[in-house]
């Protein structure tokens, strides 16, 4: 007689505790279940080979027209030791900043009666096209020809270069909100600030983060090609004057903290973004 053979089952993970245990190790579930790298390290990765490229082609091409990794990154260090990464970079914010908030101010009501109006939904579509496709380098010869040499160019380029964004996203809010709520307000004679806070700004305000990303990411470059033609300050004029000069290493070095800098704050923004609309995902 054959003594039946005893088989073990392996335990069965109750559903959603695999996610539940991913989050208690700090790493999101992968979809399909796989491991893999984590992405910051496949990005090193890839930074890492982008820098040994760079650095043996300049050590084969043996010339100052293309300074090694290793000349760059001493000059960022000259940079911000001085101070002058700092004071520079600080005059190209606070003029983005300033133009971000014309921009909003603009931006903002324009979305909104785009959103609530099909005839203002026209009437303003074919100007935010155009300020939207406008070559950057456009926008950088008509603020120094209009505005000369200073502030007031990059602040006005930055802003036009913003609008369409928010408008276009703020409109895309507007229309999101439904209608029976809508109808609802009305029935019960809310009043206008009321429906505003409590109805119309939950809905935008994730669609104005979009927009606020995606048009820093454009105005701050346009912005800084503005200051190339025509600024005494700020990024954009620090690489003019490298270019004047001839010293490729320091071009080199302000467009890495240029670069560096815009990664930042589009992480931060994206960080942002993340905590401040958690409760949406927690609710899917």
């Amino acid at each position: 007689m054959t003594s039946p053979t005893a088989t073990t089952e392996p335990p069965v993970t109750p559903p959603g505790q695999s996610s539940l245990n991913a989050r208690l190790r700090g790493r999101r579930p992968r979809p399909d279940g796989a491991r893999g790298p984590s992405r910051w390290l496949v990005s090193l990765v890839s930074l890492l080979a982008a820098l040994a490229t760079w650095a043996v082609v300049a050590w084969i091409i043996d010339d100052n027209i293309l300074p090694t990794p290793f000349e760059v990154f001493g000059r960022v260090a000259d940079f911000i030791v001085s101070g002058a990464a700092f004071s520079n970079f600080a005059a190209s914010i606070v003029k983005i900043g300033i133009g971000f908030a014309l921009a909003l101010a603009a931006g903002l009501p324009i979305g909104f009666v785009m959103g609530r109006s099909r005839f203002m939904s026209t009437y303003f579509s074919m100007p935010l096209f155009v300020l939207g496709n406008v070559p950057g380098l456009a926008y950088a010869v008509f603020g120094l020809a209009i505005f000369g040499v200073g502030a007031t160019g990059p602040i006005v380029v930055s802003a036009l270069v913003a609008v369409p964004f928010i408008a276009i996203n703020v409109a895309e809010g507007v229309r999101s909100v439904d209608g029976g709520l809508l109808r609802m307000c009305r029935a019960f004679d809310r009043r206008p600030v009321d429906v505003m806070r409590h109805v119309y700004l939950p809905a935008i305000t994730a669609f104005v983060f979009v927009g606020v990303r995606y048009a820093f990411a454009m105005a701050w470059k346009v912005e800084a090609l503005t200051e190339v033609f025509g600024a005494d300050n700020g990024v954009g004029f620090m690489i003019r004057r490298a270019y004047q000069e001839f010293k490729v290493a320091d071009m080199l070095a302000w467009t890495m903290l240029f670069v560096i800098a815009m990664v930042l704050i589009e992480r931060g923004l994206a960080r942002i973004e993340t905590r401040v609309f958690a409760w949406r995902k927690e609710l899917a």
